[in-house]
């Protein structure tokens, strides 16, 4: 890993972390977990743990020489002085297990040979030159690599007359790839027994640091291991660690010529709380530094969002639904119980809330927090303008996943032109098309057809503001979608259920709906709000699969 490296010898834009080195290295624990969301900073940190700690040919001293760790003398005694044991398994993202297991071995393989530099292989003992070879040259037994880091930290001693310390980035990536793919149990065992081996059954481990988005424990992948931390983003320690602070960033900018820009990029990336550090996300920053203040969804186009657009669509629980649904119109959620050990199977039970994979994946941020009977209950909101817009677009890409583009285009296109027949005739294909029974269930028609309506429409975001369930005139609409440009006209949709199934009775439903809209005047917070345009009403009753649309305009 040469990114700090680079970083420092081509005096690119750097914001100082190396205190990180001195908190690692003065910490009680031997072993550190710290899971942080994607893109904020992990791999870079590790590169400079590596840099600052490996014994090497060349002196690194210099990368270190004008940073704030360079002023504790303790801790420049220690630069240079250990072998390094570092891997990343954030590209095994393999089909099938057998797969998975190769990705190990070409890792392993490949951090073997690279400590060849501290490493005389003429003076390996006879009785593991063999075992070196093959985990080196890639021919080692899954047994042989369980015990390859032990081994290797092992070697390593003998040779140096140094304990290891061992960095592994991205520890849980082969794991939530496993559980999307459909070998979750086999990605665990193998894990689970590597880094026991190498950091609960090695005598010879220094210190370790890990890095990842979860903490996985209830599968006890961490199980019986002495001195081991956990730093999550509710934690105070590392809490300034990853990602910028706001100095940090004013910095940035006052270099970049950017302040007069600070307000809208404060909005945009801004918003995240790691312990009690209000924190940006480091990634969309730079990339809008370097595209001279233009805030856009950086962060959107890195890896990484199929498990949370799963997460997001796939489950059925109603109260669920309802609060994600506050989510989407940009609201907080308000005394969230945030379960650290995190499992994913769990993930797929309908009852299961996703709010700890949600904030520990950077989708939400804990503002605040209340302890009740010693229990921790936090305020949770999406943390800025970015994330919005991200959030509407995976519920509009899982949405696509079943629903053809140009289907979901008329069905959008037919509700700002006021055609009820296509609006009836789109919807009635989606829902017969899309949603199950069960999604349909008799007990909430009303309910889930509002849910999947509000989903579908969430692609009008860029010219509407849609809200769902807010108060107006003397009622309560169900949804309202503001236009962003007086030309757009508003639009009011109000849902009635059928006890039965017939046409006749859907119809004179629909005109009931209709009814409710002017009878309750939900108009009257656009028209409060300065908008003085025609306004299109939508009337919908269902009853099961089937519906009825009304329309008029107001």
């Amino acid at each position: 890993m040469k990114i700090l490296k680079k970083i420092i010898e081509k005096e690119y834009a750097y914001v100082d972390k190396t205190l990180l080195i001195k908190e690692f290295w003065k910490g009680g624990a031997d072993v550190i977990l710290a899971p942080r969301p994607r893109r904020f900073g992990k791999t870079l940190n590790l590169s400079m743990l590596k840099y600052f700690f490996e014994k090497t040919n060349q002196n690194n001293a210099k990368i270190f020489e004008n940073t704030n760790v360079w002023n504790d003398p303790e801790l420049r005694a220690v630069q240079g002085q250990y072998p390094v044991i570092f891997l990343t398994f954030k590209d095994i993202r393999a089909n099938s297990w057998e797969s998975a297991q190769a990705g190990f071995a070409d890792i392993i393989s490949e951090e073997y040979k690279r400590l060849l530099h501290c490493i005389k292989v003429e003076k390996i003992g006879v009785y593991d030159i063999d075992i070196f070879n093959r985990i080196a040259t890639n021919q080692a037994s899954e047994q042989e690599l369980i015990k390859s880091l032990q081994f290797l930290s092992r070697i390593l001693y003998e040779q140096t007359g140094k304990k290891a310390i061992i960095l592994i980035d991205e520890y849980d990536a082969p794991i939530i790839n496993a559980y999307l793919r459909g070998y979750y149990q086999q990605m665990i065992d193998f894990v689970r027994n590597l880094l026991s081996k190498a950091l609960k059954s090695n005598f010879l481990l220094e210190k370790a640091f890990l890095t990842g988005i979860t903490r996985i424990a209830k599968e006890d992948i961490f199980s019986g291991l002495n001195h081991f931390s956990v730093h999550t983003v509710l934690d105070t320690k590392y809490s300034d660690k990853f990602g910028f602070t706001q100095e940090e960033v004013d910095q940035l900018l006052t270099n970049y010529d950017l302040m007069d820009k600070k307000d809208e990029i404060k909005s945009w990336y801004d918003g995240y709380v790691f312990g009690n550090t209000n924190i940006y996300n480091p990634w969309s920053l730079l990339q809008c530094i370097e595209s001279d203040g233009i805030c856009k969804t950086y962060w959107a186009n890195t890896s990484g969002n199929e498990l949370v657009k799963n997460i997001i669509t796939n489950n059925s629980n109603e109260v669920i639904k309802k609060e994600l649904e506050l989510l989407l119109q940009n609201n907080i959620l308000e005394n969230k119980k945030i379960d650290i050990n995190i499992t994913l199977p769990d993930l797929a039970n309908k009852d299961q809330e996703p709010w700890s994979f949600l904030l520990f994946t950077g989708y939400l941020a804990a503002t605040s927090h209340i302890v009740i009977d010693e229990d921790y209950y936090y305020t949770l909101a999406i943390p800025n303008t970015e994330i919005i817009k991200l959030y509407r677009e995976l519920v509009l890409q899982a949405l696509n996943a079943i629903i053809s583009f140009e289907k979901l285009r008329k069905l959008m296109e037919a509700f700002i032109a006021g055609d009820r027949k296509a609006v009836e005739q789109c919807l009635q294909g989606f829902i017969t098309d899309t949603c199950s029974s069960h999604d349909v269930a008799k007990n909430d028609l009303e309910r889930n057809v509002h849910m999947f309506v509000l989903g579908l429409l969430a692609g009008l975001s860029n010219r509407y503001l849609v809200q769902s369930n807010r108060e107006s005139g003397d009622g309560q609409y169900d949804i309202m979608l503001k236009p962003k440009k007086p030309q757009d006209p508003g639009i009011l949709i109000e849902f009635k259920r059928a006890t039965k199934d017939d046409s006749e009775a859907l119809a004179v439903l629909s005109q009931e709906a209709l009814k409710q809209i002017k009878d309750f005047d939900y108009a009257a917070q656009m028209r409060i709000e300065g908008y003085h345009g025609s306004i299109l009403c939508y009337g919908i009753a269902v009853c099961g699969k089937h519906l009825v649309v009304a329309m008029e305009t107001i």
